[in-house]
């Protein structure tokens, strides 16, 4: 994707941030068992899609890592991953 289409699309994504070759986004979850449900859930989506974001999970504190390693940087699959991954966490609480 092109970065002027990149940037208007995180206009509807504002905790995900663009570094130039990943969108990133931290979460937190109100319990360290929520976040595990939050990335149970996660990897289902993830499943379907046969997309895989990079998951750090430090406690209640999850950290989305998502690209397109075949294209080299972000792609629209990776803005429709971030707005399921947001969608899901906002289901259980976290912020």
């Amino acid at each position: 994707m092109k970065a002027d289409e990149i940037t208007r699309q995180l206009a509807d994504l504002p905790d995900w941030q663009w570094d130039g070759d990943s969108l990133n986004c931290d979460v937190k979850a109100p319990t360290f068992p929520v976040a595990i449900q939050i990335v149970d859930e996660i990897a289902e989506v993830a499943e379907q899609m046969d997309h895989h974001p990079d998951i750090d999970i430090r406690w209640r504190k999850l950290a989305f890592r998502l690209s397109t390693h075949t294209a080299k940087g972000v792609t629209q699959l990776d803005i429709e991953l971030a707005h399921r991954i947001d969608e899901i966490a906002r289901e259980y609480g976290a912020r």
